[in-house]
């Protein structure tokens, strides 16, 4: 059945019009009159809604019955990602969505290719966000990870308020000692963790000093240099759970 993102508060047993963006895809499928489609506003659950009127550019669903089903990962993962190129970073968004992660926060960095500031970053921000309300409707996934603002590294190393005792905060690294991510996983009764992932070139020597500083953990994926993409993502597999 159709899956589609609402972007107002659904409640069950009211007719509604549908925002514009879930009215395009039911009018892409060229769904009739009593067709069946679900519904999801990120608050938790899903409703089964029908199809009532489909007009030139408005289209009005009865919601039914909500379903409180959810399928979230067990551990919530925040991902803070130095930005790959752009089809790099959309590719990231999408799988991470998939995969689990609550919240991605794409950061600058000193290596990093892709330099987002002003309209330019929110604009991507809100492309970002699109890419993972589309990847949840894909998935099955009823609350949406939050896509945040751009920031530097510097800039959000200083604004995290401090870590308690349910979080787990790690940085990928290579240096020797950094504890294994399955190893974290399994240790201790965190349920949250929060990733800091490098971009293509990797975090400088200065910001991986700056996130241990921080209260960051050095983490290792193992022995083998893995794509920015690809190492943030299999963080998020080995913690979330």
């Amino acid at each position: 059945m159709p899956r589609f993102h609402c972007s107002v508060p659904l409640s069950a047993g009211v007719a509604l019009t549908l925002p514009p963006g879930a009215a395009r895809h039911v009018q892409v499928l060229r769904l009739q009159p009593g067709g069946e489609i679900t519904l999801f506003d990120g608050a938790g659950g899903e409703y089964a809604a029908t199809v009532e009127r489909m007009g030139r550019s408005e289209v009005t669903v009865q919601v039914g019955a909500h379903d409180p089903v959810e399928r979230e990962a067990p551990r919530a993962v925040q991902l803070a990602v130095g930005m790959p190129t752009n089809e790099r970073m959309d590719w990231l968004v999408e799988k991470a969505t998939e995969l689990g992660a609550a919240v991605i926060q794409p950061l600058v960095t000193a290596h990093g290719v892709l330099r987002l500031s002003g309209e330019r970053a929110d604009k991507k921000v809100a492309h970002w966000q699109a890419v993972a309300i589309a990847s949840c409707e894909q998935c099955g996934r009823n609350r949406v990870p939050q896509v945040l603002p751009v920031r530097s590294l510097n800039e959000w190393l200083g604004a995290l308020p401090s870590a308690d005792a349910g979080e787990a905060r790690s940085v990928l690294s290579f240096a020797p000692g950094a504890r294994a991510a399955s190893a974290l996983a399994a240790a201790g009764p965190q349920q949250r963790f929060t990733v800091l992932s490098g971009p293509e070139g990797g975090l400088s020597a200065a910001e991986e000093e700056a996130a241990l500083r921080s209260g960051f953990a050095p983490l290792t994926l193992g022995p083998r240099v893995l794509r920015a993409e690809t190492a943030a993502l299999a963080a998020l597999v080995a913690l979330a759970g």
